[in-house]
């Protein structure tokens, strides 16, 4: 009897806390940061810490690492709701938490759209890429600073990505990209490029893009015309106010043919709920895309002139923000930057002149 009367409390807690999730009631535990609990336990942002939870995700989103958003908090004296500091773990936990987009989950039970959403899709999506990127990166945390073209920097012989390898010399640590054939089957015989040699190389090649005036220009046009492109959330939202509409239609439509009960009364109260919410979600999504001037615009574009490209994190955002991918062959590489049109072709002999070359000019392989 009493493994009967366990079970059944067992499962009667199950059941309220799964009715408690349907409604956004909270189960208990520490708080989300970022929210506070109403009256009716219901989650709500917090005044203070939801506007940093959401600089948290911008940084990482453009491009700041980890360590430096943990550093920044620790120098903001911004603290954990328990009063602990903030470590790389907790950011972490925090970038990839879905309950940040409206979700509510326990168990298998995910109810989207139940709480505030304190982040955008968007902005969630460019993060979990960001993630899933340095989670892949085989190489990327060897070295005391970050081999930056990890997942961007291309065998030209074989087409397979070139990653960070180390190795230690008779005095100082030699790091350098290596082709992953090479690395792992040997079905390469693509040379190794020391990694500071390419990477300040391709720094310098998108640093001078970036003093091109007339592609500033070019980009300033481009952006300011996809900002008249409609928000991809938008139209899903749509949809959903659309069919929440035509469902109090036919409840209206039932009422009025005398069909009446407590259920379709608590029904409709709950959809005319749901659209109000939707109603909201819509007004949020536009006020998330304020319309820049051509000069706002140009001026965001030409800060990146100004970087620090002596530091490994003014390195590191021109890099992400402007680089696609490189491919290096053994007398050149060609460099793909994120705008159309945007690959240029550098041949090392063209740099010999002015900088040592790392790499023997043993022509370059043949492409179909």
């Amino acid at each position: 009897m009493a493994e009967y009367y366990s079970a059944e409390l067992a499962e009667k807690v199950v059941r309220g806390m799964t009715e408690n999730v349907l409604k956004g009631i909270n189960n208990g535990g520490q708080i989300t940061f970022g929210y506070k609990l109403n009256a009716e336990r219901k989650f709500e942002p917090h005044e203070t810490f939801a506007p940093i939870l959401q600089e948290i995700f911008t940084m990482y989103a453009d491009g700041h690492t980890i360590k430096y958003i943990v550093d920044y908090l620790d120098e903001k004296k911004i603290r954990s709701y328990r009063g602990g500091k903030i470590n790389g773990t907790g950011v972490q936990r925090m970038l990839s938490n879905r309950r940040y987009l409206g979700e509510y989950k326990f168990r298998d039970v995910t109810v989207p759209n139940i709480i505030p959403p304190l982040v955008s899709e968007d902005v969630f999506e460019r993060v979990q890429q960001r993630l899933a990127k340095n989670k892949k990166a085989p190489a990327r945390h060897k070295a005391e600073d970050d081999y930056l073209l990890t997942l961007k920097l291309f065998c030209g012989k074989c087409h397979t990505h070139m990653v960070g390898e180390s190795g230690m010399g008779t005095s100082r640590v030699y790091r350098y990209y290596k082709c992953a054939n090479t690395k792992k089957v040997h079905i390469c015989d693509k040379k190794a490029v020391r990694k500071d040699w390419i990477e300040d190389l391709v720094v310098e090649k998108a640093m001078k893009v970036l003093h091109d005036d007339k592609l500033v220009e070019y980009l300033t046009e481009r952006i300011f015309v996809l900002q008249g492109e409609e928000n991809p959330r938008i139209p899903h939202l749509k949809g959903q106010l659309a069919d929440t509409e035509k469902r109090i239609k036919n409840l209206m439509n039932a009422i009025e043919q005398g069909i009446i009960t407590d259920t379709t009364k608590d029904r409709l109260a709950q959809l005319e709920s749901k659209k109000k919410e939707i109603e909201i979600a819509i007004l949020q999504e536009k006020i998330k895309k304020p319309f820049l001037t051509k000069e706002q615009i140009q001026f965001g574009i030409e800060r990146f002139r100004n970087l620090d490209i002596t530091t490994l994190e003014g390195k590191r955002r021109l890099i992400d923000g402007f680089v696609n991918s490189i491919y290096l062959y053994d007398d050149k590489f060609t460099i793909t930057f994120n705008f159309k049109d945007g690959t240029q072709t550098v041949f090392f002999s063209e740099i010999e002149a002015t900088k040592n070359s790392d790499i023997k000019s043993l022509g370059a392989p043949f492409i179909t």
